[in-house]
Formats: C-alpha cells, structure tokens, sequence
C-alpha cells in the first residue's frame, strides 16, 4: 500500500471522487458491482468491475510476488496457451490472492512480512525511501496528504474507502483512511494473511522505511479497517489483532479451530 507514482491519473473509466458532508471529506467509490453500490454484508463477497488501471495494479503485484510464491500446479493448464507465465490481462483479483496465500506456505509469520517489504522495495526506484522522508517529514501535512491519495490509488486493493477525522496526539486531524470492508480480507477470509500480508508490513514500510508512522486497525467483526497516518503503530504484542482467533466459517488457509490464528503466531 505503497504511493508508487504521482502522477495524475483519469478515474472517470472506473472512479467517481465525491466530496461528502460538511467537513468536505474524499470518498471514492470505485468498481463496486453490487446494484447497492455499497459493499456486500459480511459473510458475502462484494462483486467488482475492474479495469485496466486495476488490472495493471494487480499484476505488478502479483508478478513482483510470484518470485515468492510456492509453485501453483494449476498454473500450466489455468493460463492461455497452457505455457504457465501470465500475461497481463490474466491475472484478476482472485489470482493476486492466490499468489499472497501461496507466499504464506512454509513461512513463518516474520518471514511473511519480509517478502512483503522486498515486494514493496522492488517496486521503488533507487532512493525513494530516503526521498520520501525529505519530501514528507513526519508532520500534520504530511500525514493528511497521504491519507487523501490512498483513497483513490488504492482502492484497487482495499476497496471503497474515505479520508476522515482522527485523533493523533492529542490534535485532530484528517489523516485517516476508513476503509468500508476491505477486498484483500474478504477475498482471503484469512486474518493471518490480513495481518502478515498488510497490516504489519504496510505499517512498518511506512514508519521505519518513509519514516512516517502509520497504524491500521482492522475490524474482524464487519472487516473494515481504519488506517491512521501520523500515529505509532503498537509492538505487536500489545495489538490486538494479535489475539484475533481465524474466521471459523469461511478461513481457506489456516486452521479455523485454533483459538489463535496460526499464521499469527511466530
């Protein structure tokens, strides 16, 4: 959940940026299928229209993450020509989440969230960390900026989502992402790979590689996630996602009877 470019980019084939309510908050609602407009309930999958902006988004991912990923016997037959590599328009939503459950296979949760941060660095050029911290000094400004352009460069990935009001330090500010029921969990229906994959790797990328502390809190209970730019992520003892226990219905990847998620533990 990285900003790789910022450069403009045109939403009207998929997005529709709309400023909302009195405090003239950012919500962008992109590629949402369901006839509501609005994500699925819980225990549902919310239908998407993705296009080539998502799709592109996609591959680069999973493409970067393949190098990672244990080998996949369904490759071979599951792409055109039955050669194995995927060109661009074969991957989709389902595959990229494919390819993050077979990263977890065989690693532990520290080394599932190392492949994330090499997958993040590679995507970079050559010093932007050190670029990022100048340009984006862990202030106010800096915090609200980024939060105003995860709305709409991410929403590929975490779905529907609005820039709101916290609390950092003592100061309000708009420096939070309130993400409506993010797409990588509901697709997973692991909290292992919402946590290993995401949360604690997009976390410390932020705070110790830009230099800018970023927290996210996801909620279990209706999968939404609220991210907090400018605020220090607890140690990962202290946070609660830590104790969450695996979706008992719908975990694919870990064992749903286990108290504690074990792609949680260490």
């Amino acid at each position: 959940m990285v900003v790789l470019s910022f450069q403009p980019v045109n939403f009207s084939h998929c997005c529709s940026p709309k400023l909302s309510g009195n405090n003239r908050s950012i919500t962008v609602r992109c590629g949402i299928a369901e006839p509501s407009g609005v994500p699925a309930p819980f225990g549902q999958k919310t239908k998407y229209t993705d296009g080539l902006f998502e799709k592109a988004f996609m591959t680069l991912f999973a493409r970067k993450m393949e190098k990672f990923a244990a080998s996949d016997s369904r490759s071979k037959s599951n792409t055109k020509g039955g050669k194995g590599a995927k060109s661009l328009f074969d991957y989709d939503y389902e595959s990229f989440v494919d390819v993050s459950k077979r990263v977890m296979q065989g690693r532990s949760r520290l080394q599932q969230q190392q492949v994330v941060r090499e997958v993040l660095l590679s995507m970079l050029p050559p010093g932007a960390p050190a670029q990022f911290r100048k340009l984006f000094p862990p202030t106010k400004w800096a915090a609200e900026f980024n939060a105003t352009l995860t709305v709409p460069f991410f929403h590929w990935l975490v779905g529907p989502s609005e820039v709101v009001e916290v609390e950092v330090n003592g100061e309000k500010q708009k420096s939070g992402v309130l993400i409506k029921k993010c797409r990588y969990l509901e697709n997973s229906g692991c909290v292992g790979m919402c946590i290993n994959m995401c949360k604690i790797p997009t976390q410390d990328f932020f705070t110790n590689e830009f230099g800018l502390p970023l927290t996210m809190t996801p909620n279990f209970e209706d999968m939404s996630c609220e991210m907090v730019y400018g605020q220090v992520p607890p140690p990962f003892e202290e946070d609660p996602a830590s104790k969450q226990p695996c979706y008992a219905d719908i975990c694919s990847v870990a064992n749903p009877s286990s108290s504690v998620c074990p792609k949680l533990q260490a």
